[in-house]
């Protein structure tokens, strides 16, 4: 008789984030109903989050490396500032814009890339310098708060893509079609191509392997600080989208965009079941860690407690829940290894 193959650790942590998260979400459905119940309600989480999805992923992609990059929040502001000054005061268009954005993506990801990977420094270190870098570029490009009022632009703000048979009927009589962003689609691409990489490529083994033991990874011929300098480069480049995707959803350049947004990711990767240790991680349970933060800070406003504090206190306590969870499924993990 076969015995019955367990959980991985990484199919074990998507599979809680995922019974979490619905649990959560027909919760809130049939207690508070306000804005859960319509199906626009939930295309509004992923259209505010659809920039975070994709930050979020790369920084997955890092952590399952078992490094990190606090980085991504400032250099989402650069990317909407740069691109908002090129657009109104430069005369440029949404490609260049486009291509501004993924450049500066590029050049951040290989500096950074190169310093953590091939020099050995600290990647907290490193994305730190990042992130007070990207914060001291946004001011000089521009200090000040403005919305962007090139029309090529605001028509693609604009669009939006309608989802058959989820609309509702209105008091007035009016049906209201619903409706994601063009961001969602592009965070939805993202996701799919990440679960890919990660699941059946070579990069996406090696990935996992240099997370759960670097030096073990080296003797097996996988060419760590190459493959470590890709996740940095990629995670910069994801970053970079995920800045135009914020940028088309707020249609201004600020200095104060996306503030907190590393946080963000970062507690939506541990929510999604990716470890701080590195070797562990599912880019859908990131997605579903993304919607699932967005969720409890919803019900938490739905409930009254319209206080930030209120919102940071659940999230903290959200937080160390799953870490908690992480640390039992490492004891797991080694009492399966005796």
């Amino acid at each position: 008789m076969k015995r019955k193959k367990s959980l991985s650790d990484t199919n074990l942590l998507l599979l809680i984030t995922i019974v979490v998260f619905f649990v959560m979400y027909i919760s809130a459905i049939l207690f508070l109903k306000q804005g859960f119940l319509k199906p626009q309600g939930f295309f509004n989480i992923l259209n505010e989050n659809a920039y975070l999805i994709i930050l979020s992923c790369g920084m997955s992609l890092v952590m399952i490396t078992g490094g990190i990059d606090i980085s991504v929040g400032t250099l989402t502001a650069l990317i909407c500032m740069s691109s908002a000054v090129l657009l109104d005061m430069k005369g440029g268009n949404v490609v260049e814009a486009i291509l501004l954005s993924l450049a500066i993506g590029l050049a951040f990801g290989i500096v950074q890339g190169f310093l953590i990977a091939y020099l050995e420094i600290q990647p907290f270190i490193v994305t730190l310098a990042g992130l007070f870098f990207a914060k001291g570029m946004t001011t000089i490009v521009n200090a000040t708060q403005f919305n962007v009022e090139n029309e090529e632009f605001k028509a693609l703000k604009a669009t939006r893509i309608i989802i058959p048979g989820m609309g509702v009927v209105n008091r007035k009589g009016i049906y209201v079609p619903a409706y994601v962003e063009i961001g969602v689609i592009v965070a939805l691409v993202v996701v799919a191509i990440l679960f890919v990489i990660l699941k059946w490529t070579k990069l996406g083994r090696n990935f996992y392997a240099i997370g759960g033991n670097a030096q073990s990874a080296s003797m097996l011929g996988i060419n760590v600080k190459k493959t470590k300098f890709i996740a940095y480069l990629m995670c910069s480049v994801l970053a970079s989208i995920g800045g135009f995707v914020f940028f088309m959803h707020a249609g201004s350049g600020s200095p104060s965009h996306a503030s907190g947004a590393e946080m963000n990711a970062i507690a939506s990767s541990i929510i999604g079941g990716t470890m701080l240790t590195g070797g562990v991680g599912n880019i859908i349970g990131t997605f579903f860690g993304v919607i699932s933060l967005s969720t409890i800070k919803n019900i938490v406003t739905s409930l009254g407690l319209d206080e930030a504090w209120w919102t940071n206190i659940t999230v903290a306590l959200m937080i160390c829940i799953f870490l908690l969870i992480q640390s039992l499924v490492l004891k797991r993990k080694a009492a399966q290894k005796k």
